[in-house]
């Protein structure tokens, strides 16, 4: 299985470097576990920081809707890292180029001022440990070929991650009630979707505390300075050369991302 996992590890890579989209891993090796996903992920993340000169700057959490979870056959969210070259200054100017198959989400991020490891994370916990929330654009991507993903998929594909932004607007986690926050999504000025922050698992500490005990078995921590996106409030929109988004989380603050 070491073959198999360091054989699609590095073909997820070369699918990344290139911006060219394979066809599901899943389908080459339907006996894949989830297992086997996150260590195929963790080749793919080694491969970037080994060959850029990114950094892990925080970590990623998808699947939060029961929603998708149905979709995808599932009973909990999923994660992905975050690096140093997926982030991007808010009303930032990206080249579609560098991506496959952009689709954009509304998210709230929580940057941390303490580690948070679990087990026995609790939502309460994540909120102590939060500096600040700040509203954020996910761009989602898919290396897998018109998003013809199952669980493994994505996950090997470090969460269908692609790159994200902060927004204007930095809020104290007492100072706001997340889970009630509500979101609009505007598309070249178009509104398109509105979402809540209860979408997220609940309520967006829910997701962040699920990481934190997830990364536990793990050995590893949530550490502080890290951002960590919670997952998304509203549907995925597609976006192509030329597209303008915007979020705006009453309340909270708004956040832009263009593309050409």
């Amino acid at each position: 299985m070491n073959n198999v996992i360091n054989h699609l590890g590095e073909k997820l890579f070369q699918s990344w470097r290139s911006h060219q989209a394979i066809n599901p891993i899943s389908d080459e090796y339907p006996k894949l576990t989830l297992h086997d996903a996150y260590l195929i992920q963790q080749k793919v993340i080694a491969r970037r920081l080994e060959t850029t000169d990114e950094r892990i700057i925080g970590k990623k959490i998808g699947i939060t809707s029961q929603a998708v979870m149905d979709i995808l056959d599932v009973d909990q969210p999923d994660f992905g890292i975050l690096t140093s070259d997926m982030y991007y200054e808010n009303n930032a100017t990206v080249p579609i180029e560098q991506l496959i198959a952009p689709k954009a989400e509304g998210e709230i991020g929580f940057i941390l001022k303490h580690n948070l490891r679990g087990p026995g994370i609790t939502a309460e916990d994540v909120l102590q440990a939060t500096a600040y929330v700040v509203p954020c654009i996910e761009i989602v991507d898919s290396r897998i070929r018109d998003w013809k993903i199952k669980i493994t998929d994505t996950v090997a594909d470090n969460a269908s991650s692609g790159l994200f932004v902060i927004g204007n607007g930095t809020r104290l986690p007492s100072e706001i009630d997340l889970a009630a926050v509500t979101m609009t999504l505007e598309k070249n000025g178009k509104l398109i979707d509105t979402g809540i922050g209860a979408a997220a698992f609940g309520h967006p500490a829910n997701a962040v505390a699920w990481l934190a005990n997830r990364l536990g078995t793990l050995d590893t921590t949530l550490r502080q300075g890290e951002i960590i996106l919670s997952g998304s409030l509203a549907t995925m929109v597609p976006v192509n050369a030329g597209d303008q988004l915007k979020i705006n989380l009453l309340g909270l603050g708004s956040a832009r991302i263009n593309f050409a």
